[in-house]
């Protein structure tokens, strides 16, 4: 979870890979309104989420055997409606600088949806999950194989403890 351009779908790839988990990417997920409405620079509403965070806890309970999925969560009231879906439903947290989402997001803009010009909307309705139950926050400028063994290692360490 974190804002756009933190690096979900990059980690999340990983991670399932290193795992044999499914996949799910949450961007899949959005209804074509919503695509449109940031395509066009429009950040979404919390009604906006709504349906969303509602598939994608069914995603969530379609997997018991769990997955690995994409999603902004950018507020607590999101994941712990994605909790509800799954008590003990943890989150990883890519922490990244505005300055670093910002670069990011105008790099991919030929090949994504989401504008650099949202970015500070991601910002403005973050809240921090660090201190959160089931929470790892990473840091998003690391490489990703670093950053996939430190989660590989937190969610052994989580089943197993």
């Amino acid at each position: 979870m974190g804002v756009a351009g933190c690096g979900k779908s990059t980690l999340a790839a990983a991670i399932a890979e290193a795992e044999g988990l499914p996949l799910v990417e949450g961007d899949d997920f959005h209804s074509a309104a919503n695509r449109a409405k940031m395509s066009q620079g429009v950040a979404l509403t919390d009604a906006d989420r709504d349906d969303w965070l509602a598939v994608l806890g069914q995603q969530i309970r379609a997997h018991p055997a769990g997955l690995v999925l994409t999603c902004s969560a950018l507020k607590r009231s999101y994941r712990d409606r994605l909790r509800d879906a799954r008590p003990g439903l943890r989150f990883v947290f890519l922490d990244i600088s505005r300055a670093d989402a910002l670069e990011r997001v105008a790099a991919r803009a030929a090949t994504h949806f989401y504008p650099a010009s949202l970015v500070d909307s991601q910002f403005a309705t973050l809240e921090s999950p660090v201190g959160e139950a089931g929470v790892l926050r990473v840091d998003a400028g690391e490489p990703v194989v670093r950053l996939q063994r430190q989660v590989s290692d937190w969610l052994h360490k989580e089943v197993f403890a």
